[in-house]
């Protein structure tokens, strides 16, 4: 459950357009692509398992370390992360159901902004031995920017 990961890779990323959307890919992946997760919990406070989310700033690309995810139809790709102790993590406490993370799980801008975002749930020491166990529910979405004139 406390793997450090990032869903998509510099080559899943764009994978994924093309499985997903084969007609139209090569246009979309003109422009700038990202692969953005809404994440929050069913039930709340959530005190089990909270997720945490690595600022990206603090994340050196040789961190990042490709690894295959294998399913019957198709083989995937995300990042595992190797411990630095420079990286910086933050998390959001007892959340609600009302409240939301978006975690960036690729962008395909290469001009210095956060790609991608580390996330983890993980052991919250002061969780209750009696709390709840975690219920969540994650929308992965595609987002397109048009192409440069």
């Amino acid at each position: 459950m406390s793997r450090v990961h990032v869903d998509h890779t510099a080559k899943s990323g764009p994978q994924r357009v093309r499985d997903l959307i084969p007609e139209d890919s090569s246009e979309l992946l003109r422009g700038r692509v990202q692969v953005i997760n809404l994440w929050r919990p069913i039930r709340g406070p959530l005190l089990d398992a909270p997720l945490a989310v690595c600022d990206a700033q603090s994340v050196d690309p040789q961190d990042l370390i490709p690894s295959d995810l294998i399913y019957r139809e198709r083989i995937g790709e995300t990042y595992s992360v190797t411990y630095r102790p420079s990286h910086r993590w933050y998390y959001f406490s007892q959340m609600r159901v009302d409240e939301v993370l978006l975690v960036k799980c690729y962008d395909s801008v290469m001009d210095g902004r956060a790609r991608f975002a580390p996330h983890s749930a993980f052991t919250d020491p002061s969780t209750p031995a009696d709390a709840p166990p975690r219920e969540s529910i994650e929308l992965r979405t595609l987002v397109f920017h048009p192409a440069p004139s």
